[in-house]
């Protein structure tokens, strides 16, 4: 399994808004720090923002800012929000598909129980442990873009 691009980018967004500090800072801030695109970043800032993990605000002392104490986001719950389909198999989407072994197969049961774990393990890290008593992030964080 593979996160896709804007999970990416939102953890980094919440890491980096935890890690600083100051309350805010703007996406052009965010997207030059990691080199990433504005456009895509600004897609991001609008995702978090529509689940409650960030808020937004527009104009000259405008930016992004956690919504709430980065202890009450769990990773588990951003990849929850951010990824659209946790199917990992052809018979995940709704159906055996073309698949021969389906009605015999243990596999499916297999990998439910291990994305299961793997959202479990996510569901259990915030945002804060990721980045609490981390001065080697903090660190490269503060160094000026390249």
């Amino acid at each position: 399994m593979r996160l896709n691009v804007q999970t990416d980018y939102a953890l980094r967004v919440l890491m980096f808004l935890a890690a600083r500090d100051e309350p805010s800072a703007t996406t052009a801030e965010i997207a030059t720090r990691f080199g990433i695109s504005r456009n895509h970043l600004t897609k991001v800032a609008q995702a978090l923002a529509r689940e409650a993990l960030v808020e937004t605000a527009r104009g000259r002392a405008g930016g992004l800012r956690l919504a709430r104490p980065a202890g009450e986001i769990s990773v588990g719950r951003v990849v929850r929000a951010l990824e659209a389909d946790f199917a990992i198999a052809a018979c995940f989407q709704g159906g055996k598909g073309d698949c021969l072994i389906f009605p015999a197969c243990r596999l499916r049961g297999v990998l439910e129980t291990a994305l299961e774990a793997f959202l479990a393990t996510l569901d259990e890290v915030t945002i804060h442990d990721l980045v609490t008593l981390n001065s080697d992030l903090k660190t490269l964080l503060s160094r000026p873009a390249a």
